[in-house]
């Protein structure tokens, strides 16, 4: 311990118990909250605080505090976000700092109203893998005294295996975001090769995209007659200008940068001149894709947040540029698939119309002429005119199959998928994300009674209901059970679809945007949607029920 204060040797087991804290867990986030406390108790402060540079090195992208209550956090507003001030100072010269007042530094800008007093300050920098991360904050020490070399050396330690710990964290987290990417890239791929429409397939497409890249919105867009490019799938749980059918116009820029193949990163959708469509109004940043798939540009992908929330990093640009290029080729797979089961089909089909031009109606026809070769050598007038009745029935049966042959040679019309299929589709692809596949049951005749309108918003609701199981319930079983038997609440039949699992639960303060869009979906059809106990010990876990009319 030579060269160390006897103060700072003292001191030596508590550093060393606040390292080996800090470097339990790999939750980012958990971790930050964690530095904070420890750093505060190391140093005897009152305040503590992390604040996170943000990717492009322009303020900060998280501010993580400890010491101020809810309620004076509330109080206060907006947490700071480095674009002035000293916060703003450390982050383009991030360099160990003592003040014995805060007041008296040019660099200080003053607090809002409502802040806490805070007079002495000690920052360190954080860096990861030799990148400044952010820097660690420490205001007010215990007991009006000042902080000094000794709390600055052991927060520079404390900084140092901060780095470590986090760096660690963001490896661990970035493994778990790929293996997200991957797993919903998996789920598309499956169900775009399951044999449904084009149609579903670009809502399955939006709906994984939406959900990987945490997006406010996943929309596709593919080339409108007209020129530009149309909104054809949207999956989205809130109101939003992006609504199938909006157009974007050739003249945008942006449809430019689409067809020559690039990705466009845009901060701020709604003030970007470059997209010249109101489906942009509403969002903030966004990522616009090319489908592309061996040269060629189907459509494009585009994942918006919310105004204010923050940009995309670099490692989610990456993963949702190749979720779009596996996406592509899904689609050209599932659509040279559905094109060899046409072929097929219409072989079939042709084969059949020649065995009924070769065969049937050959013997037929021959039928006839002995018929009527009997008919003439007949005696009995009642035995010629059944004779004769029964060769004019040949006839129209004959042009019957020669009517059936035509349509067959003319190929079947795409008919849309069945609710039945639909659902099982739904669970299927929820399969991947959940680790195991959900029970079912159908009761009634489903296919027979249920409307399109209700159909496409019972499965939206399944598609839900699934989607908050997989990423809030951590349940291991899950019964879905879709009835058409089901009496509504004025009396009358409908359909009634529940999604019952064995989970965690609703927690009280948790969110419930999810449910209360369900509860709309069923109002606007006349129904209604509930959730209650479900499958586990003592009714753990969650019911959700979704009913509407027919």
């Amino acid at each position: 311990m030579r060269g160390l204060s006897t103060e700072l040797t003292a001191r030596v087991p508590q550093l060393l118990e606040a390292m080996r804290s800090i470097s339990t867990g790999l939750d980012l986030h958990i971790m930050l909250d964690r530095i904070c406390a420890t750093a505060a108790d190391l140093a005897r402060a009152r305040y503590a605080a992390i604040g996170v540079v943000a990717h492009d090195g322009d303020g900060l992208s998280d501010f993580v505090y400890h010491g101020v209550d809810a309620g004076t956090a509330d109080r206060i507003g907006h947490l700071p976000d480095g674009h002035k001030g000293l916060l703003g100072a450390l982050i383009h010269d991030p360099a160990p700092l003592l003040l014995t007042d805060l007041s008296t530094d040019p660099r200080t800008c003053g607090f809002p109203r409502d802040h806490p007093p805070m007079r002495t300050f000690l920052g360190a920098p954080i860096r990861v893998q030799g990148e400044i991360y952010g820097n660690l904050y420490l205001t007010e020490k215990h007991g009006g005294a000042e902080f000094n070399d000794d709390d600055l050396t052991m927060v520079r330690v404390l900084a140092t295996e901060a780095g470590i710990a986090i760096g660690n964290a963001r490896l661990y987290e970035a493994a778990k975001q790929r293996e997200r990417w991957i797993d919903g890239s998996v789920a598309v791929t499956t169900a775009l090769l399951s044999g449904d429409g084009a149609k579903d397939a670009l809502s399955v497409v939006a709906e994984h995209a939406r959900r990987l890249a945490e997006a406010a919105a996943g929309i596709v867009l593919l080339p409108a007659a007209e020129g530009g490019l149309e909104i054809v799938a949207v999956s989205s749980d809130r109101p939003s200008h992006a609504a199938v059918g909006v157009v974007v116009p050739p003249e945008s820029q942006i449809v430019a940068e689409l067809e020559a193949g690039r990705t466009v990163f845009i901060e701020d959708a709604a003030a970007d001149p470059r997209m010249l469509t109101t489906m942009a109004r509403d969002f903030g940043p966004a990522m616009v894709l090319p489908l592309r798939s061996d040269g060629r540009v189907l459509g494009a992908l585009v994942l918006p947040r919310v105004r204010g929330e923050r940009s995309f990093s670099p490692t989610e640009r990456t993963l949702a540029k190749q979720f779009a290029a596996q996406a592509a080729l899904a689609l050209v797979m599932a659509q040279a698939q559905r094109d060899r089961e046409q072929l097929a089909v219409y072989e079939d089909r042709d084969r059949i119309a020649r065995d009924l031009h070769d065969l049937v109606i050959q013997r037929l026809f021959a039928t006839g002429m002995m018929l009527e070769s009997a008919q003439r050598g007949s005696v009995v007038p009642e035995v010629g005119a059944g004779v004769g009745k029964a060769v004019d029935e040949l006839d129209v049966t004959i042009q019957e199959i020669r009517t059936a042959i035509f349509a067959l040679r003319q190929g079947p019309a795409e008919a849309p998928s069945s609710v039945r299929t639909r659902v099982l589709r739904e669970i299927n692809m929820a399969a991947v994300p959940l680790g195991f596949r959900p029970a079912y049951r159908f009761t009634g005749p489903v296919d027979v009674v249920v409307g399109e309108l209700t159909g496409k918003n019972l499965i939206a609701a399944l598609r839900e209901a699934l989607s908050n199981a997989s990423r809030h319930a951590e349940a291991s079983r899950i019964e879905v059970v879709v009835d058409a038997d089901a009496v509504l609440a004025d009396g009358g039949r409908g359909v009634r679809l529940t999604v019952a699992d064995d989970g965690v639960g609703v927690p009280e303060d948790g969110r419930r945007s999810g449910l209360r869009n369900l509860k709309r979906r069923a109002e606007e059809l006349g129904g209604d949607s509930w959730y209650g106990p479900g499958l586990g010990p003592g009714g753990g876990g969650t019911t959700v029920v979704w009913q509407a009319p027919y």
